[in-house]
């Protein structure tokens, strides 16, 4: 959420930025409610000091008519303090519920463009294979090798959803141990979070929990849900605390299952693991000042680009448009690996890019949603900085993994980073 002055003394700015991230929200509604709270608190403050006078004055001694005035005016005084109370604490409550609807500010040198698309290149690491043979996507290639069952997945839990088996296990596991690894060695403090979350915790972090909108799941009858990333459970491990300024930066590495409706999400690049309503990822998270923000952002976007340039897989990285920010982001760097099994038509030479990690600086944004502060050299408190990062979403690795390292015998070769944490080199078709 953004600072209610800031939003008031850069309306013009504010509302330019809702515009290029094709969002709604009211920021003329919040500078009236700002305006209104104003008159409201100098009114209240008013009535107080007469209502302090008033007893003070009944203090003296006083004939009987004085006296019974005075108290005609404390109750007159009482009445009206309620009143202005009532109406101070109902515009406070629609103010809120406008400011949170309102994006964090983007950077400035974000790409002003409405989806994936615009967003914009800036660098590209590995080439992108050339086969000798015409290569087979993922969901082929995973029933073919017997590793994932789609078929049982969707018997079982519904569309969406899949089983993992045989060396499809050791892959999923490979894969979190690599990563971790790498994050230990960069001083991250590993967690294993939990899957449900409260509303209140998924709404300071800026997901919808509630309506035809939300990716979210909602467990019936309770306050909670179950969480999308583990961003949600990292961000909210502080929330209403006051860090020691000492303590900052805080590193984190959260591995978990992550739920998500997909709603809508359909084509043919949303297929097999691609988008699932299920499945694990190891998460990054940094709690740091305001003014390291930006360096943190940088350090996030490098240890992924370590974790997939280890694997050696081939990707790029794009600077993320304003409209597929997300509103509590102000800068996003997506990692987008090739995948050979995109090309349509099959080909030996033929792939597209496909998302596999992001990471978002999302400034103060989440931490004043969450209350989440420090106190800085003064004795102040100010709102930490918060950050996070996709070390490794498992079911896009995988994806990246088998297309990229599939051989014309239809096996798959392993990267040799994950053979340790695997046990073996080649997944190859059952007899």
């Amino acid at each position: 959420m953004l600072d209610y002055r800031f939003i008031v003394d850069n309306l013009e700015s504010v509302k330019k930025n809702i515009a290029d991230r094709y969002m709604k929200a009211d920021a003329d509604a919040v500078a009236r409610l700002f305006n209104r709270r104003t008159e409201l608190t100098t009114k209240l403050q008013a009535l107080q000091q007469q209502r302090n006078a008033n007893a003070a004055a009944m203090k003296g001694k006083l004939d009987p008519e004085r006296r019974n005035s005075l108290i005609e005016e404390g109750k007159k005084l009482k009445e009206d303090i309620a009143a202005l109370e009532r109406d101070l604490a109902a515009a406070e409550r629609d103010m809120e519920a406008e400011a949170r609807r309102i994006p964090n500010m983007a950077h400035p040198d974000a790409p002003v463009g409405k989806e994936d698309k615009d967003n914009l290149e800036v660098k590209r690491v590995g080439k992108p294979a050339v086969f000798d043979f015409v290569p087979a996507d993922h969901v082929k290639l995973g029933q073919d090798l017997d590793i994932i069952d789609f078929d049982s997945g969707t018997k079982v839990s519904g569309t969406k959803f899949y089983y993992l088996k045989n060396e499809g296990v050791f892959l999923e596991l490979g894969l979190v141990r690599y990563a971790l690894d790498i994050l230990r060695k960069r001083g991250f403090t590993p967690f294993i979070t939990p899957d449900v979350a409260r509303e209140e915790i998924l709404e300071g972090i800026g997901f919808n929990p509630r309506g035809e909108e939300s990716n979210v799941y909602s467990l019936e009858g309770e306050d909670s849900c179950l969480v999308g990333t583990a961003e949600i459970t990292l961000g909210g491990y502080y929330s209403g605390m006051i860090l020691p300024r000492e303590k900052l930066p805080l590193r984190m590495a959260g591995l978990s299952h992550c739920f998500r409706r997909e709603a809508g999400a359909a084509g043919q690049f949303s297929k097999g693991l691609y988008r699932v309503h299920q499945f694990t990822k190891l998460e990054m998270f940094v709690y740091c000042l305001p003014d390291e923000s930006g360096m943190f952002h940088e350090e996030l976007r490098a240890v992924e680009e370590d974790i997939f340039s280890g694997l050696e897989i081939p990707f790029r990285v794009v600077d993320t448009c304003t409209g597929d920010l997300g509103a509590p982001a102000y800068r996003k760097w997506d990692l987008e690996a090739w995948m050979p099994g995109r090309a349509n038509p099959p080909s030996p030479t033929g792939g597209e890019w496909g998302e596999v990690t992001s990471t978002s600086n999302c400034t103060d944004y989440q931490a004043r949603r969450l209350n989440i502060r420090y106190k800085n050299a003064d004795g102040k408190t100010r709102f930490v900085h918060m950050l996070n990062g996709t070390a490794i979403a498992v079911s896009r690795a995988i994806i990246a993994v088998l297309e990229n390292f599939q051989q014309a015998d239809g096996s798959v070769r392993l990267p040799s980073a994950l053979i340790p944490y695997c046990g073996f080199e080649t997944i190859r078709k059952k007899n």
